[in-house]
Protein backbone atom coordinates (compact mmCIF):
# COMPACT_ATOMS: atom_id res chain seq x y z
CA UNK A 1 0.00 0.00 0.00
CA UNK A 2 1.19 3.80 -0.85
CA UNK A 3 2.32 5.91 1.86
CA UNK A 4 0.08 8.99 2.06
CA UNK A 5 3.67 11.11 1.53
CA UNK A 6 4.10 8.97 -1.52
CA UNK A 7 0.65 9.42 -2.68
CA UNK A 8 1.07 13.23 -2.52
CA UNK A 9 4.26 13.49 -4.36
CA UNK A 10 2.66 11.21 -7.01
CA UNK A 11 -0.40 13.71 -6.99
CA UNK A 12 1.77 16.29 -7.65
CA UNK A 13 4.21 15.52 -10.44
CA UNK A 14 0.88 14.59 -12.09
CA UNK A 15 0.08 18.10 -11.46
CA UNK A 16 3.04 19.51 -12.62
CA UNK A 17 3.29 17.15 -15.76
CA UNK A 18 -0.46 18.92 -16.30
CA UNK A 19 0.64 22.30 -16.40
CA UNK A 20 3.70 21.69 -18.90
CA UNK A 21 2.07 20.07 -20.74
CA UNK A 22 -0.85 22.67 -21.06
CA UNK A 23 1.88 25.06 -21.50
CA UNK A 24 3.26 22.95 -24.83
CA UNK A 25 -0.64 22.94 -26.02
CA UNK A 26 -1.05 26.39 -25.66
CA UNK A 27 2.66 27.52 -27.10
CA UNK A 28 1.45 25.72 -30.04
CA UNK A 29 -1.51 26.62 -30.35
CA UNK A 30 -0.61 30.52 -30.13
CA UNK A 31 1.33 29.71 -33.28
CA UNK A 32 -0.53 31.33 -36.07
CA UNK A 33 0.37 30.16 -39.79
CA UNK A 34 2.05 32.92 -41.81
CA UNK A 35 0.00 35.12 -43.49
CA UNK A 36 0.86 35.67 -47.31
CA UNK A 37 -0.14 37.85 -49.19
CA UNK A 38 -1.57 37.91 -52.43
CA UNK A 39 0.47 38.74 -55.94
CA UNK A 40 -1.81 40.79 -58.16
CA UNK A 41 -3.34 41.04 -61.90
CA UNK A 42 -4.69 44.46 -62.32
CA UNK A 43 -6.92 44.54 -65.44
CA UNK A 44 -8.47 48.04 -66.65
CA UNK A 45 -10.44 48.69 -69.49
CA UNK A 46 -13.92 48.32 -71.60
CA UNK A 47 -16.22 45.35 -71.83
CA UNK A 48 -13.42 43.26 -73.30
CA UNK A 49 -11.33 43.55 -70.18
CA UNK A 50 -14.36 41.96 -67.87
CA UNK A 51 -15.17 38.81 -70.64
CA UNK A 52 -18.45 40.76 -72.08
CA UNK A 53 -20.51 38.40 -74.51
CA UNK A 54 -24.22 38.55 -75.96
CA UNK A 55 -27.01 36.95 -73.92
CA UNK A 56 -24.54 35.75 -70.77
CA UNK A 57 -22.83 39.49 -70.06
CA UNK A 58 -19.48 39.20 -67.96
CA UNK A 59 -18.10 35.78 -67.79
CA UNK A 60 -14.06 35.18 -66.48
CA UNK A 61 -12.91 36.58 -70.57
CA UNK A 62 -9.29 36.83 -71.36
CA UNK A 63 -8.66 38.20 -67.72
CA UNK A 64 -9.85 34.78 -66.22
CA UNK A 65 -7.16 32.60 -68.65
CA UNK A 66 -4.73 34.91 -67.23
CA UNK A 67 -5.17 34.76 -63.79
CA UNK A 68 -6.18 30.45 -63.98
CA UNK A 69 -2.84 30.24 -66.21
CA UNK A 70 -0.20 32.90 -63.82
CA UNK A 71 -1.54 31.84 -60.71
CA UNK A 72 -2.03 35.80 -59.58
CA UNK A 73 -5.07 37.14 -57.84
CA UNK A 74 -7.17 39.20 -60.61
CA UNK A 75 -8.40 43.01 -59.49
CA UNK A 76 -10.52 43.88 -62.16
CA UNK A 77 -11.37 47.46 -62.67
CA UNK A 78 -13.25 47.02 -66.16
CA UNK A 79 -16.02 48.66 -67.19
CA UNK A 80 -18.24 48.34 -69.99
CA UNK A 81 -18.45 51.30 -72.38
CA UNK A 82 -15.18 52.68 -70.99
CA UNK A 83 -13.27 55.14 -73.84
CA UNK A 84 -10.16 56.09 -73.25
CA UNK A 85 -11.65 59.47 -71.78
CA UNK A 86 -14.20 58.11 -69.49
CA UNK A 87 -11.62 55.83 -68.02
CA UNK A 88 -9.36 58.74 -67.18
CA UNK A 89 -12.43 61.15 -66.74
CA UNK A 90 -15.72 59.49 -65.53
CA UNK A 91 -16.74 58.99 -61.96
CA UNK A 92 -17.90 55.63 -61.59
CA UNK A 93 -18.69 52.73 -63.61
CA UNK A 94 -22.23 53.72 -65.47
CA UNK A 95 -22.54 49.98 -66.95
CA UNK A 96 -21.33 47.43 -63.97
CA UNK A 97 -21.42 43.77 -65.02
CA UNK A 98 -23.03 41.61 -62.50
CA UNK A 99 -20.59 38.55 -61.49
CA UNK A 100 -17.38 40.44 -62.63
CA UNK A 101 -14.62 38.13 -61.69
CA UNK A 102 -12.02 39.90 -59.31
CA UNK A 103 -14.23 43.23 -59.61
CA UNK A 104 -13.61 46.18 -57.74
CA UNK A 105 -15.97 49.00 -58.08
CA UNK A 106 -15.52 53.06 -57.73
CA UNK A 107 -18.26 54.88 -56.87
CA UNK A 108 -15.97 58.09 -56.06
CA UNK A 109 -13.10 58.34 -58.44
CA UNK A 110 -12.20 57.50 -61.94
CA UNK A 111 -11.42 53.97 -63.15
CA UNK A 112 -7.72 54.67 -63.79
CA UNK A 113 -7.45 56.63 -60.02
CA UNK A 114 -8.96 53.41 -58.72
CA UNK A 115 -6.29 51.17 -60.55
CA UNK A 116 -3.46 53.35 -59.37
CA UNK A 117 -4.63 53.89 -55.64
CA UNK A 118 -5.06 50.09 -55.63
CA UNK A 119 -1.40 49.49 -57.12
CA UNK A 120 -0.05 51.79 -55.25
CA UNK A 121 -1.33 50.32 -51.42
CA UNK A 122 0.02 46.91 -52.89
CA UNK A 123 3.53 47.86 -54.32
CA UNK A 124 5.62 45.10 -54.57
CA UNK A 125 2.89 42.70 -54.66
CA UNK A 126 1.60 43.53 -58.29
CA UNK A 127 2.64 40.74 -61.30
CA UNK A 128 1.04 41.86 -64.13
CA UNK A 129 -1.31 44.67 -65.54
CA UNK A 130 -3.32 44.55 -68.56
CA UNK A 131 -5.21 47.91 -70.33
CA UNK A 132 -7.96 46.91 -73.19
CA UNK A 133 -9.34 50.53 -74.17
CA UNK A 134 -9.41 52.50 -77.19
CA UNK A 135 -12.71 50.20 -78.89
CA UNK A 136 -15.57 52.26 -77.78
CA UNK A 137 -13.48 55.45 -79.43
CA UNK A 138 -14.13 54.23 -82.84
CA UNK A 139 -17.07 52.25 -82.63
CA UNK A 140 -19.05 55.16 -84.65
CA UNK A 141 -16.38 55.11 -87.38
CA UNK A 142 -18.86 52.53 -88.88
CA UNK A 143 -21.48 54.75 -89.40
CA UNK A 144 -19.04 57.27 -91.35
CA UNK A 145 -18.45 57.83 -94.35
CA UNK A 146 -15.13 57.17 -94.51
CA UNK A 147 -13.64 54.81 -91.76
CA UNK A 148 -10.22 55.67 -92.32
CA UNK A 149 -11.00 59.35 -91.73
CA UNK A 150 -13.11 58.75 -89.08
CA UNK A 151 -10.57 56.57 -87.73
CA UNK A 152 -7.48 58.94 -88.12
CA UNK A 153 -9.32 61.71 -86.05
CA UNK A 154 -9.94 58.93 -83.27
CA UNK A 155 -6.74 58.65 -82.88
CA UNK A 156 -5.76 61.73 -81.65
CA UNK A 157 -7.60 61.78 -78.32
CA UNK A 158 -6.41 57.84 -78.15
CA UNK A 159 -2.75 58.62 -78.35
CA UNK A 160 -3.18 61.91 -75.45
CA UNK A 161 -5.67 59.46 -73.61
CA UNK A 162 -3.77 55.89 -73.68
CA UNK A 163 0.30 57.82 -72.89
CA UNK A 164 -1.60 59.62 -69.87
CA UNK A 165 -2.99 56.17 -68.71
CA UNK A 166 -0.08 54.36 -69.17
CA UNK A 167 2.04 56.52 -67.45
CA UNK A 168 -0.13 56.90 -64.36
CA UNK A 169 -0.36 53.31 -63.82
CA UNK A 170 3.71 52.80 -64.35
CA UNK A 171 3.89 55.36 -62.22
CA UNK A 172 2.00 53.35 -59.73
CA UNK A 173 3.45 50.32 -60.22
CA UNK A 174 7.39 51.50 -60.57
CA UNK A 175 9.84 50.36 -63.57
CA UNK A 176 10.03 46.66 -63.04
CA UNK A 177 6.04 45.73 -63.50
CA UNK A 178 4.67 44.03 -66.87
CA UNK A 179 1.89 46.31 -68.41
CA UNK A 180 0.34 45.19 -71.50
CA UNK A 181 -1.31 47.28 -73.87
CA UNK A 182 -4.31 44.97 -75.93
CA UNK A 183 -5.96 45.81 -79.07
CA UNK A 184 -9.01 44.19 -80.47
CA UNK A 185 -9.82 41.73 -83.27
CA UNK A 186 -10.72 43.54 -86.52
CA UNK A 187 -14.35 42.12 -86.42
CA UNK A 188 -15.98 44.47 -89.07
CA UNK A 189 -14.19 42.06 -90.97
CA UNK A 190 -16.91 40.07 -90.06
CA UNK A 191 -19.15 42.53 -92.27
CA UNK A 192 -18.12 40.02 -95.18
CA UNK A 193 -20.95 37.91 -94.29
CA UNK A 194 -23.03 39.40 -91.68
CA UNK A 195 -25.82 40.30 -91.75
CA UNK A 196 -27.05 38.76 -94.85
CA UNK A 197 -25.23 37.06 -98.64
CA UNK A 198 -24.83 37.36 -100.83
CA UNK A 199 -21.51 39.73 -100.07
CA UNK A 200 -22.01 43.32 -102.17
CA UNK A 201 -19.33 45.57 -102.93
CA UNK A 202 -19.53 47.91 -100.49
CA UNK A 203 -19.45 45.32 -97.40
CA UNK A 204 -16.16 44.05 -99.21
CA UNK A 205 -14.99 47.33 -99.55
CA UNK A 206 -15.72 48.05 -95.47
CA UNK A 207 -13.85 44.31 -94.71
CA UNK A 208 -10.94 45.82 -96.45
CA UNK A 209 -10.98 49.01 -95.49
CA UNK A 210 -10.80 47.73 -91.46
CA UNK A 211 -7.54 46.09 -92.02
CA UNK A 212 -6.32 48.91 -93.07
CA UNK A 213 -7.26 51.40 -90.53
CA UNK A 214 -5.82 48.86 -87.68
CA UNK A 215 -2.59 47.64 -89.23
CA UNK A 216 -2.18 51.22 -90.46
CA UNK A 217 -4.03 53.92 -88.06
CA UNK A 218 -5.37 52.27 -84.53
CA UNK A 219 -2.78 49.68 -83.36
CA UNK A 220 0.60 52.19 -84.07
CA UNK A 221 -0.86 54.59 -82.28
CA UNK A 222 -1.52 52.23 -79.39
CA UNK A 223 1.19 50.36 -79.67
CA UNK A 224 3.28 53.95 -79.42
CA UNK A 225 0.85 55.27 -76.50
CA UNK A 226 1.88 52.15 -74.08
CA UNK A 227 5.84 51.88 -74.96
CA UNK A 228 5.81 56.02 -73.98
CA UNK A 229 5.54 54.03 -70.30
CA UNK A 230 7.79 51.12 -70.78
CA UNK A 231 4.30 49.00 -71.70
CA UNK A 232 4.72 46.54 -73.92
CA UNK A 233 1.77 45.98 -76.29
CA UNK A 234 -0.40 43.07 -77.71
CA UNK A 235 -1.45 43.22 -81.55
CA UNK A 236 -4.58 41.25 -80.89
CA UNK A 237 -5.65 41.93 -84.49
CA UNK A 238 -2.99 40.35 -85.60
CA UNK A 239 -3.54 37.13 -83.29
CA UNK A 240 -6.41 36.64 -84.55
CA UNK A 241 -5.50 36.81 -88.58
CA UNK A 242 -6.84 39.65 -89.94
CA UNK A 243 -4.14 40.84 -91.80
CA UNK A 244 -4.18 37.35 -94.01
CA UNK A 245 -4.59 39.26 -97.39
CA UNK A 246 -8.33 38.07 -98.46
CA UNK A 247 -7.21 36.55 -101.56
CA UNK A 248 -6.77 33.56 -99.45
CA UNK A 249 -10.21 31.39 -98.87
CA UNK A 250 -11.62 28.74 -97.15
CA UNK A 251 -14.56 26.84 -97.57
CA UNK A 252 -16.73 26.94 -93.89
CA UNK A 253 -20.50 26.16 -93.25
CA UNK A 254 -22.90 28.22 -93.49
CA UNK A 255 -21.09 30.98 -95.33
CA UNK A 256 -19.21 28.66 -98.35
CA UNK A 257 -16.17 30.34 -99.97
CA UNK A 258 -14.61 32.99 -97.62
CA UNK A 259 -12.10 34.40 -96.84
CA UNK A 260 -9.65 32.90 -94.25
CA UNK A 261 -9.53 35.95 -92.28
CA UNK A 262 -13.15 36.28 -92.19
CA UNK A 263 -13.50 32.80 -90.64
CA UNK A 264 -11.23 33.24 -88.39
CA UNK A 265 -13.20 36.33 -86.91
CA UNK A 266 -16.57 34.71 -87.55
CA UNK A 267 -15.19 31.86 -84.90
CA UNK A 268 -12.89 33.94 -82.61
CA UNK A 269 -16.01 36.40 -81.95
CA UNK A 270 -19.73 37.24 -82.37
CA UNK A 271 -20.05 39.55 -85.34
CA UNK A 272 -21.30 36.99 -88.21
CA UNK A 273 -23.72 35.67 -85.94
CA UNK A 274 -25.33 38.20 -84.43
CA UNK A 275 -23.56 41.37 -84.98
CA UNK A 276 -21.99 41.92 -81.68
CA UNK A 277 -17.91 43.13 -81.37
CA UNK A 278 -17.06 41.09 -78.17
CA UNK A 279 -15.18 37.54 -78.35
CA UNK A 280 -16.61 33.96 -78.05
CA UNK A 281 -15.01 31.77 -75.31
CA UNK A 282 -12.20 31.12 -78.34
CA UNK A 283 -11.17 34.83 -78.74
CA UNK A 284 -10.49 35.69 -75.14
CA UNK A 285 -8.93 32.36 -74.36
CA UNK A 286 -6.80 33.62 -77.68
CA UNK A 287 -6.04 36.87 -76.42
CA UNK A 288 -5.42 35.50 -73.06
CA UNK A 289 -2.94 33.21 -74.78
CA UNK A 290 -0.99 35.63 -76.53
CA UNK A 291 -0.91 38.12 -72.85
CA UNK A 292 0.59 35.08 -71.12
CA UNK A 293 3.39 34.61 -73.63
CA UNK A 294 4.08 38.23 -73.52
CA UNK A 295 4.16 38.19 -69.80
CA UNK A 296 6.65 34.70 -70.30
CA UNK A 297 8.54 37.52 -72.65
CA UNK A 298 9.21 40.01 -70.90
CA UNK A 299 10.07 37.70 -67.62
CA UNK A 300 12.63 36.16 -69.52
CA UNK A 301 14.81 39.91 -70.21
Amino acid sequence: MRTPLALLATAALAATSLVALGGVAQASGAKKPATTTPTYYVSVGDSYSVGYQPGVGATTGYAGYVTKTTHLTLANFGCAGATTTSIIDTVGCPDVLPHTAGDHLYPTTTQAAAAEAFITAHRGHIGLITASIGGNDVTDCLAQASLLKCAATAVIDIDTNVTTLADGLRSAAGPKVPIIGLTYPDVILGSYVYPSQPVTASRLALAATSVVAFKSIINPVLSKAYASAGASFVDVTAATGAYTPLTKTVTVAPYGTIPRAVARVCTLTWYCAVGNIHATNSGYALIGQSVVARLATLQRK
